[in-house]
């Protein structure tokens, strides 16, 4: 059955798994992101549940008994059946001649099966009665390929890890040549492991004396393809970065600020409204995935370029960071990061976390930044009070408020102004050209007229007005 293609939309059931020192706030806010997850997906989230355990690492994760309380949403037995069915060799079978009878298959463990350590008593709450049937059980944790198998053999139903929403999400909504390449990158590495050997697997080449030994089985046949098209896609992505590098290092001269947070935090609203430019804006979570550079407007000198990158989320995948890693290089360029949160989110100080990891790990953590806490029209005045005492330097705003836009574009300006210096420029009546850059490129604060040429009064950085007078020697 393909999940991810129904016609009817399938109901989902979450299942969360709740470690030690771990809250049941953040549990219960993990399950949240999970189900807007699952929705974006298309899935009608009808019930969820968790369960406090030791560690992940059990061969199903739940006990046995939360398994079985699964199971009545699924109807399934709730029990793990045998693994898997390994074929003798057809060699071997040769040599067999009248020995007694017996099935040529026996029953044999994954290799990657993991048997759990002995637990204290499980302890597990039953939940309520289903109110409909399972058709999909997803987790919101990793699963190991060997424990989706043992899922899907109680369960009765596919079964999902939070990992294969999120790929599915971004393939859905990459749009531009890289980013789809970024995510085949990191769809085929979550797949790769997770084949399933088919009921016909046998080997592509016999063996036997004489012969040239067992051949491929089916399933490393097709891993091997998996690991040959990443190699592929990984050169096809290269060559695409260095072309944005290229573009990157024409705009080096320029300002520029990355928009960079949690997804839905409200980046793509902002860069419309800083902007004007016809982003994509939607109330999904991945909604951008390709990054939008787009000059800040009403057009401001020197120009300031605005980039729109992909938002992060808790638990993103670490392939997934590898091979966005192009994407997030335009943070690493910028001249100032706006760390944007959704601040009518009660979890946006984790978020906040989140995207301060996510950036120091692609190496744009000491980049400078200005805190945009977005969304302010759905807090009350009190609980936009107790934000300014605790964030007094950050920028308190709602992208859908035209003033509050105007503000920050100011701020940001001013921003940049700080560091700039301010001159006089006398150019000549016969310098050809330098009159057009300067206003083309540098603030002109005044100008004056004489007989012998103009002044222009300037505010720009030092290195950029000593560019122009070694320009045009003035």
């Amino acid at each position: 059955m393909d999940i991810f293609n129904e016609s009817k939309p399938l109901n989902a059931l979450l299942v969360g798994v709740q470690l030690p020192k771990v809250s049941d706030q953040e549990t219960e806010g993990s399950l949240a992101e999970l189900a807007r997850l699952v929705t974006t997906l298309g899935y009608n989230v009808v019930g969820q549940t968790s369960q406090k355990r030791s560690s992940q690492r059990g061969a199903t994760v739940l006990g046995d008994g939360k398994l079985k309380d699964v199971a009545t949403w699924t109807g399934g037995t709730g029990v793990v059946g045998p693994m898997i069915v390994k074929k003798k060799h057809k060699a071997a079978l040769r040599f067999k001649n009248n020995e007694e009878e017996d099935d040529d298959d026996e029953i044999g463990f994954d290799e990657d099966f993991e048997f759990e350590e002995p637990t204290e008593p499980e302890e597990w709450e039953k939940t309520a009665p289903p109110q409909a049937k399972a058709q999909i059980v997803i987790f919101d944790c990793d699963l190991s390929p060997s424990q989706l198998r043992n899922l899907e053999s109680a369960l009765g139903v596919p079964v999902l890890d939070r990992t294969g929403v999120i790929i599915e999400i971004f393939s859905r909504h990459a749009r531009t040549k890289a980013a789809r390449l970024q995510v085949e990158i990191a769809r085929l590495t979550y797949v790769a492991p997770r084949l399933r050997e088919t009921s016909g697997g046998e080997d592509r080449q016999g063996g036997g004396i004489g012969g040239k030994g067992a051949g491929e089985t089916s399933i490393e046949l097709d891993r091997r393809k998996i690991r040959d098209r990443v190699k592929e896609l990984k050169k096809e992505l290269a060559d695409i970065a260095q072309e944005q590098d290229l573009r990157r290092a024409r705009r080096g001269q320029e300002i520029s600020v990355a928009l960079v947070g949690y997804t839905n935090a409200g980046k793509s609203s902002l860069m419309r409204a800083l902007t004007g430019s016809e982003v994509l804006v939607a109330d999904k979570l991945f909604a951008t995935l390709d990054t939008t550079v787009r000059m800040l407007y009403p057009e401001s000198r020197p120009k300031i370029l605005i980039s729109d990158t992909v938002g992060f989320i808790k638990k993103l995948p670490h392939d997934l960071v590898a091979s966005f890693k192009s994407t997030l290089d335009e943070a690493l360029s910028a001249s100032l990061l706006l760390y944007v949160v959704d601040c009518s989110d009660p979890t946006f100080h984790s978020q906040l976390a989140v995207t301060r990891s996510v950036l120091a790990e692609v190496g744009a953590g000491e980049i400078e930044s200005l805190l945009v806490l977005n969304k302010v029209d759905r807090l009350n005045s009190e609980e936009l009070q107790t934000l300014k005492s605790e964030f007094p330097d950050a920028v308190f705003m709602s992208s859908l408020n035209p003033e509050d836009v105007a503000s920050l574009r100011l701020r940001l300006i001013k921003h940049f102004e700080n560091a700039m210096v301010d001159q006089d420029l006398f150019i000549p009546y016969d310098v050809q050209g330098a009159i057009g850059e300067i206003r083309g490129k540098i603030r002109v604060l005044n100008e004056s007229y004489d007989h012998r040429g103009v002044t222009l009064k300037v505010r720009a950085h030092a290195e950029d007005i000593a560019r122009i007078r070694t320009r045009y020697g003035i």
